[in-house]
């Protein structure tokens, strides 16, 4: 997959090709639904932010100009409707799946039995991710996304700083500032993570 594969599927879908923009997602949408994933915390929200961003990609399109390459600009796509999303459902109430219900004067604890077992560093590992991932979640959106770009999704301090619009200083001042915020939350795991 190279920029100028991408530039002419980008071109065909311009001129009405479907099945070209077809061929971009399925390029993309790993790295789309990786990077939603990290941001958006859970499985479902992560698949309502890459179908919904997408969707903004393609109708998008014309706006594309080519001064990045198609994966960044995607990538910004995904981060903004990630934000739109969470502004949206500010409002509605969630549900934990693990909370108790009351039901006629008894409770029932609800939940959700995990039936794959796993080695032991199988266990570890998830329980570290899953560690990362809710210390990550705590975060103000503006660090959570300049961690998961940076970390994640490896891309440079240029290339969070075209896709964020700011100077590439300010992109690394703030992801220290990110990381430090990162850090004092995962303090009480510390050992999980072998520090």
């Amino acid at each position: 997959m190279t920029p100028s594969d991408d530039s002419q599927l980008i071109e065909r879908c311009r001129n009405g090709d479907r099945e070209a923009f077809d061929e971009l997602v399925r390029r993309y949408e790993r790295q789309a639904y990786n990077l939603a994933y990290r941001l958006a915390g859970n499985y479902d929200d992560a698949s309502d932010v890459v179908v919904e961003a997408f969707v903004r990609a393609f109708q998008g399109l014309h706006t594309f100009r080519g001064d990045a390459n198609f994966g960044t600009w995607l990538h910004r796509v995904v981060v903004n409707t990630f934000l739109d999303m969470r502004k949206r459902s500010k409002g509605r109430q969630h549900v934990s799946l693990e909370e108790q219900l009351e039901l006629d004067g008894d409770t029932l604890t609800r939940q959700i039995e995990d039936t794959s077992p796993g080695p032991q560093e199988l266990v570890e590992q998830e329980e570290r991710e899953e560690v990362l991932q809710r210390a990550i979640a705590q975060l103000s959106p503006d660090r959570r996304i300049l961690i998961v770009l940076y970390h994640f999704e490896n891309l440079s301090y240029e290339e969070i700083a075209q896709m964020l619009k700011l100077p590439v200083g300010t992109v690394k001042s703030r992801l220290n500032r990110a990381r430090l915020a990162l850090r004092e939350i995962l303090e009480p795991s510390r050992e999980l993570f072998g520090r």
